[in-house]
């Protein structure tokens, strides 16, 4: 972020059970499972009214913000001192406070340790190929980068037609996995002598 502040709770990427709720929450109630959000919506402004955005005016993500909007203090303290708010997530934790449109509800049989990815990774890379880049069918796509956001906007690009998906990546290994996420040619940069985007115009 631009104003750095410490210390802090980091992490972004969780999943977990609603404990308590604060006054006139009626979203979510106690023994719920949710997912952490950290660009939330509080489904009023033009933002989350809309198809085409999802950076709500009250809950767009802001690395700056260390505090709950609602009083501008933190819930988190050590001997009486606070301890800063992270992306409205700071899921690096035992236990979290969230401002409600920062949390998803998902089915109680989903298995948290699994599907805590779809609070960001997973949703991040498959919205960036199928919302964002929206690849014509029959296209050639390049993901640059083979983590989950990478091999999850692979795995957009596929559903969206993509005909060619190649990945990029200097970490070789990710390679063989990369293909069941549908990509169909690697390049690793460390491979070339020249930039990696002249390596895939002339691809």
């Amino acid at each position: 972020g631009q104003t750095p502040m410490f210390p802090r709770i980091f992490g972004h990427e969780a999943g977990g059970i609603v404990e308590s709720v604060g006054e006139g929450v009626t979203d979510v109630a106690p023994g719920d499972h949710v997912l952490p959000v950290f660009t939330g919506e509080c489904k009023e402004c033009p933002h989350c009214k809309s198809a085409e955005s999802n950076m709500c005016d009250l809950l767009r993500i802001n690395t700056d913000r260390g505090v709950m909007i609602g009083d501008g203090k933190s819930r988190f303290s050590i001997n009486g001192k606070p301890i800063y708010h992270f992306v409205g997530t700071s899921t690096f934790s035992e236990y979290t406070v969230m401002h409600v449109g920062c949390v998803a509800k998902i089915n109680p049989e989903a298995p948290l340790d699994k599907v805590c990815v779809l609070s960001c990774g997973i949703s991040t890379g498959l919205g960036a190929s199928i919302n964002v880049a929206k690849p014509p069918k029959g296209s050639t796509v390049a993901i640059f980068g083979l983590g989950a956001v990478g091999l999850a906007a692979a795995e957009g690009a596929r559903i969206a037609g993509a005909s060619r998906i190649i990945g990029v990546d200097l970490n070789a290994s990710r390679f063989e996995e990369a293909r069941k996420f549908g990509c169909t040619e690697f390049v690793n940069p460390i491979d070339h002598s020249k930039p990696v985007q002249q390596v895939l115009a002339e691809m």
